[in-house]
């Protein structure tokens, strides 16, 4: 596979959505095939301006508009590179890489979705792409939840919070058997311990 090329893209939307999580909307140019080529599941890398930072901060694709060459990403602010991106304002330029990574394979049938804290990001663009009965399963902390209300006009969505105050008190595993949810595909992405309890549920449930 040939290297993928740097891209400058324009930042069209930058929003708090919680405590430290940001939204921001990336333009490319339409010569950069950037959007065109993205598909859910896969993250993109973006490079600091302050020179002391050399590597990219890679960060999931949270939605695809191929028709405006735009990307969105949900990204929490984890160290220096990520909180500097949170100061950048609508106008900026950011040197991007991606996408990168191989994606989700889409399969027919009914679904669940399943994503754990900053893991829930990459999960909305696989919704709105996905055809059959899709339930998407979220795991917060606590009742400060981002992203949920977005996910609704593409399934039906459940909440896990570790405080009990949304939703299944527990995990997302919880949640789904809370709820006898059924699928015939799981599509997970969130910290290791999540995914170690969702394949020991899949291989339980034969999914």
């Amino acid at each position: 596979m040939a290297d993928k090329k740097k891209s400058t893209a324009v930042i069209t939307s930058q929003v708090m959505l919680s405590n430290g999580i940001y939204s921001m909307w990336l333009k490319f140019p339409k010569d950069a095939d950037v959007a065109a080529a993205a598909v859910p599941g896969q993250f993109i890398s973006l490079y600091c301006k302050e020179g002391s930072r050399l590597l990219p901060r890679p960060i999931s694709i949270c939605e695809i508009d191929r028709k405006e060459s735009m990307l969105r990403i949900v990204y929490r602010i984890a160290g220096k590179g990520t909180e500097e991106f949170s100061t950048y304002d609508v106008g900026d330029t950011i040197d991007v890489v991606g996408p990168l990574g191989n994606g989700f394979t889409c399969k027919e049938g009914r679904s669940i979705l399943i994503g754990g804290g900053i893991g829930i990001p990459p999960m909305l663009a696989l919704a709105k792409e996905l055809k059959g009965e899709v339930s998407v399963v979220l795991g917060y902390r606590n009742a400060d939840q981002f992203l949920k209300e977005e996910f609704e006009p593409y399934a039906k969505v459940y909440v896990s919070t570790e405080d009990g105050s949304v939703g299944t008190k527990g995990n997302v595993i919880d949640a789904i058997r809370a709820n006898n949810l059924e699928a015939d595909t799981i599509y997970a992405c969130g910290p290791i311990p999540m995914l170690r309890g969702v394949k020991a549920f899949s291989e339980e449930k034969k999914i």
